[in-house]
């Protein structure tokens, strides 16, 4: 596999297919690091890629039942306490949650009849009071939105870290062959 979406059939499947890239890409900053590593906040913003990670899950998870129109698992108040690790949470279980998540979104889209359905917009601050609705459509596109933009604060921070870079990185999590151009990122050895 390479770093980039695979080719798609159709709408539906290039929007789903776009998201899925941009969440591989997250999951790689994550790739490899310690429970320290996890956690650390090395740039100038509180942002680890550990609470990344859990905040675009947490995101999807709120939009994808938006569209399967249920209750928002958070409220406004809430807003934050995601990007913020707990000592449960482990680089293994923020992973296996945001598969979850994944998963999930992947069933609610596949139940949507039509992409111009409409999702309601929900009721917090930083959304237009102006407009009652989005669809389907827009609901992913700014869900690729979300997790691309979180992704390339994942990818400064880790490179902040140890500095791999995404593609050393991708290349390591799917076993790519080193090439002249890039090799796949190993952990630094232990003193």
């Amino acid at each position: 596999m390479d770093a980039n979406a695979r080719p798609v059939a159709d709408e539906r499947d290039g929007l789903l297919t776009y998201l899925a890239q941009q969440r591989r890409v997250l999951k790689a900053a994550a790739f490899g690091l310690t429970p320290e590593q996890l956690r650390a906040t090395p740039s100038a913003s509180a942002l680890s890629v550990g609470g990344l990670v859990k905040h675009v899950a947490f995101t999807e998870r709120g939009w994808a039942d938006t569209i399967a129109r249920k209750p928002r698992a958070a409220s406004v108040e809430d807003y934050g306490a995601e990007f913020v690790l707990t000592p449960e949470d482990t680089l293994e279980s923020l992973i296996a949650a945001y598969d979850e998540v994944a998963a999930h979104t992947e069933e609610v889209v596949a139940g949507v009849a039509d992409l111009g359905e409409p999702v309601p917009v929900p009721d917090e601050p930083w959304f237009p009071e102006d407009i009652s609705e989005w669809s389907v459509r827009w609901v992913l596109l700014h869900m690729i939105e979300e997790t691309a933009r979180h992704a390339g604060h994942a990818d400064i921070v880790r490179e902040s870290i140890d500095g791999a870079t995404a593609f050393e990185l991708l290349a390591a999590t799917e076993g790519w062959e080193p090439t002249p151009w890039l090799k796949p990122w190993e952990p630094t050895p232990s003193a």
